[in-house]
């Protein structure tokens, strides 16, 4: 027999791509999910493959140094009968000189890029062919592997959507904002394997950093610890909470992460200014969707920052209700992480499912800056000793915040009613835009026998009180509509529920804040007002809180922090009470006209009025969304917005793919930031 020469090859990018679910990642690559069998043909010349006289073995390598020991590299034969846990090779039709081979990968194979050989020998001569390469990735599709997920509705929302919604405001004001996640945009496959490839751990290991990548728990450490830049590990973000985002872009303006991860690329890996929370999230949730590890954005209300470890919060203030002293623990008003799917084979049987992963840098976490993956179910038993993080995790949704009041004699009296953390936390539902409340996979109803259970596993003495039924209550109110621009009431409500009149002093303050919970410059106050209050009777005491003195003291967060004060003459009991408002930018209008239809133009029609009382000048209008977009699209106005003007022009669009896709705006200027709109447009397929 003459030698078997390869003439070409086909590794059917397309068809495998649709099988695999990575067709829109638009490279002209092959990118395959592990433990799933893909496709190729190999064409000789001259003559067919004939069985039992040629013999044809792949070879298949990742890594810098790969090897088999480390699981980097394999060599395996054509056969009958593949084995499930080995890369395998089998014939699947034979058609003259060409030759379609099925090859599958285990479900526990490194993912990463590939490059393939094809090794063909006939009467002990051989020849050896480099046929290219690929890529690997995580399969949630797949029984076997750890990120394994059962519902298809899950699976297309948590790995294949583009698109989602995160929630921001405040635990009384809870909204949303979109984002454009674009894991199959363009280049970004690409730069998620080069964030693997430049992480610490690689560089000090390359080999053992290779051999994990097996491992969704590894894989999320590293990202989350790659997502930040706070290690100097040429992380993808620079966090900042100041409002001082000139030299870069406020986080407030961000509404995707595709932006982000091209500028990160672009400027060789310099850090993006800037991030915050929810851009730590979604730049995270973009990388792990990316890898096939299935991923949502999640919302923490009244989020703890626990620096001591001791659960409790202390805040200071004095009789006006202003911050007495500066205290290193914050409460954020709301803080976001993400959680991805995975099993944990690493510990004890019951973590498997939702794992929270923390990308902002808070703390350190075996000396870098990252957090997790630690199982949701571990943080709701107080199983405090699991790997990762779980402490901090634990405070952040259960942490009290106890508030001492001091005296102008310098005496401390601990107020009787502590704020509620870790409240309606929340992600996106499965295929709708509504929010799903997921707090019960934190944590046991409010004094529940539980909950005990669990506060004592976690040595926690839990110093909050529920509503109490006798004695005075105090609440803050927010009048309808505190619309940025506008004046507004914010009213102390005080409750006797007591059979006796009462006597007490109430005092409002308004303050300024960020999203953190650092304090700005204060806003409105009232002077100490004197009621008398009957018998199950209920007083409100107002403040007015004007434009004119919000207008320069506001941040790009929007947040006003009232507290309100009250001391019970009868008892010598300090009731506080906290509220953050946020005040409301105005609402983007999109109108998109005709009929949208893949690879046909679309206009979208795009307006916003000016709501304040002074013009803005450097207005801007950012447009994207994947698929109907390519890339950001920017509109500026060469003119400044009068008040009450309205602003409104169009955009072509060119939809790329069908189905339900996603149109976000994000409108920029000196006086009004961070303005988000969106419209869900349906793009009907392209008639064949």
């Amino acid at each position: 027999f003459a030698d078997l020469l390869l003439e070409t090859w086909d590794l059917h990018c397309d068809r495998n791509g649709q099988e695999h679910r990575t067709a829109d990642m638009g490279c002209k690559q092959l990118v395959v999910r592990r433990g799933q069998p893909f496709t190729i043909t190999l064409r000789f010349s001259g003559r067919g493959y004939e069985e039992g006289v040629d013999k044809l073995a792949f070879n298949v390598e990742t890594g810098p140094c790969p090897s088999e020991t480390s699981g980097t590299s394999s060599h395996f034969v054509m056969t009958d009968c593949p084995e499930e846990s080995c890369w395998s090779a089998v014939v699947q039709q034979q058609d003259g000189e060409s030759l379609s081979v099925s090859l599958c990968s285990p479900p526990d194979a490194r993912i990463g890029r590939y490059s393939m050989t094809l090794e063909t020998c006939t009467d002990y001569q051989g020849s050896s062919y480099q046929i290219g390469d690929f890529i690997l990735l995580f399969n949630p599709w797949h029984p076997e592997d750890t990120v394994f997920m059962r519902d298809e509705n899950e699976r297309r929302e948590y790995v294949l959507s583009q698109h989602g919604l995160i929630y921001q405001g405040t635990c009384d004001y809870i909204f949303s904002i979109p984002w454009n996640f674009g894991q199959f945009e363009d280049d970004i496959l690409a730069i998620c394997l080069n964030m693997l490839d430049i992480n610490p751990k690689h560089l000090r290991d390359q080999n053992r950093d290779c051999s994990r990548r097996n491992d969704p728990v590894y894989i999320g450490r590293v990202v989350s610890a790659m997502v930040n830049c706070n290690d100097e590990d040429q992380g993808v973000l620079f966090g900042r909470w100041d409002n001082r985002y000139e030299d870069g872009m406020s986080p407030m303006a961000w509404i995707g992460s595709v932006d982000i991860l091209k500028r990160w690329k672009k400027f060789g890996c310099q850090p993006v200014k800037y991030g915050q929370c929810w851009v730590f999230a979604a730049v995270a949730c973009t990388v792990m969707r990316c890898l096939g590890i299935p991923t949502r954005v999640v919302t923490n209300y009244n989020s703890a920052h626990d620096t001591n470890a001791n659960l409790t919060i202390d805040r200071y203030v004095n009789e006006k209700g202003e911050q007495a002293r500066q205290s290193w623990d914050k409460i954020w008003n709301f803080h976001c992480w993400v959680e991805s799917w995975m099993a944990r084979p690493d510990l004890a049987a019951g973590y498997d499912g939702w794992q929270v992963l923390d990308p902002t840098p808070q703390e350190k976490s075996e000396g870098v800056f990252c957090c997790g993956p630690a199982p949701v179910k571990a943080i709701k038993e107080g199983d405090m000793q699991l790997k990762y993080d779980i402490p901090f995790i634990f405070a952040e949704v259960n942490a009290d915040v106890v508030y001492w009041v001091v005296q102008g004699d310098g005496m401390q009296k601990q107020s009787i009613r502590s704020s509620d953390v870790g409240k309606y936390i929340s992600t996106k539902s499965v295929g709708r835009d509504s929010r799903e409340d997921i707090t019960h996979n934190y944590k046991y109803p409010e004094g529940s026998e539980e909950e005990r259970a669990v506060f004592e596993k976690a040595e926690h003495q839990k110093k909050s009180i529920g509503e109490e039924e006798e004695g005075l209550h105090l609440r803050i109110k927010v009048s309808e509509g505190a619309n940025k621009g506008s004046d507004f009431d914010v009213f102390a409500v005080v409750n006797n529920n007591t059979d006796e009149e009462r006597v007490c002093r109430v005092t409002l303050c308004a303050r300024a804040t960020s999203h953190n919970g650092t304090l700005g410059p204060q806003c409105g106050l009232t002077d100490p007002v004197d009621i008398d209050i009957e018998p199950r009777a209920e007083k409100r005491v107002p403040l007015r809180i004007l434009y004119e003195e919000y207008r320069d003291k506001l941040t790009q967060d929007n947040l006003i922090k009232v507290v309100a004060l009250l001391s019970d003459h009868q008892t010598g009991d300090v009731l506080v009470a906290v509220r953050d408002i946020y005040v409301e930018n105005p609402k983007i209008k999109i109108r998109i006209l005709g009929e949208p239809m893949q690879n046909r133009k679309l206009v979208a029609e795009i307006s916003l009025v000016n709501p304040l009382a002074v013009p803005l000048n450097g207005c801007v209008f950012m447009v994207e969304g994947t698929g109907l977009t390519d890339g950001q699209l920017v509109k500026e106005l060469e003119e400044p917005m009068e008040p009450q003007a309205e602003a409104k022009f169009r955009m072509d669009l060119m939809p790329r793919l069908s189905g339900l896709q996603k149109l976000m705006v994000d409108f920029e200027s000196d006086q009004l930031t961070g303005v988000k709109g969106y419209r869900n447009v349906i793009i009907a397929p392209q008639p064949m």
